[in-house]
């Protein structure tokens, strides 16, 4: 069943989720749930979601790079290391921005590890450590701030860098616009 996409200000996605203890048909519903909700995504078209996107306060999310991929499921992840070198914006993409589905029409570049490794349990609560890079390490990146309680515009403001919010043009077609800070 797909569920409603949480959108700031709600408290749930600034505040950092609960580790999973039970694997169980509860979690085998939520993470049903999110892949219903996130393959239901459009305009922008999700690639990852965060179990407190869905309202949902546990340390879970899912992926989706890219539309032949199948969706990877991660509970409890936690980052035990990354590289020194970073992106300057998302990998692997021609717009480099970063975007949440919590955030609707605002983007922003943010500068993650080009690598990381992760620690992570899946749906049986099996632990796995895999290194990931790329298109993928920024969405694991984005998507285990979440748990954390941390929103990647935080980390456009703490890189010091800009926003801006999808608008359109006279002619009806989407530009993006900074949005002044100050």
């Amino acid at each position: 069943m797909k569920k409603a996409i949480v959108h700031v200000p709600d408290k749930v996605l600034t505040t950092p989720a609960k580790p999973v203890t039970s694997f169980d048909g509860r979690l085998t519903k939520l993470v049903g749930q999110m892949k219903t909700t996130l393959l239901s995504t459009r305009n922008p078209k999700g690639v990852g979601l965060a179990a407190v996107q869905i309202g949902e306060p546990w340390r879970v999310f899912i992926t989706k790079p890219w539309d032949k991929s199948e969706i990877r499921v991660f509970v409890n992840p936690e980052i035990v290391s990354r590289s020194k070198k970073e992106t300057d914006g998302v990998p692997e993409r021609d717009n480099r921005f970063e975007g949440c589905l919590s955030i609707p029409k605002i983007w922003g570049v943010v500068h993650r590890a080009r690598m990381v490794k992760l620690r992570f349990q899946d749906e049986t609560g099996k632990t796995h450590e895999e290194s990931f890079t790329g298109f993928l390490a920024t969405i694991i990146q984005h998507e285990t701030d979440h748990t954390n309680g941390i929103l990647y515009t935080q980390r456009v403001l703490e890189q010091k860098e800009k926003l801006y919010q999808s608008t359109k043009d006279k002619d009806d077609k989407e530009v993006l616009e900074e949005i002044p800070l100050t």
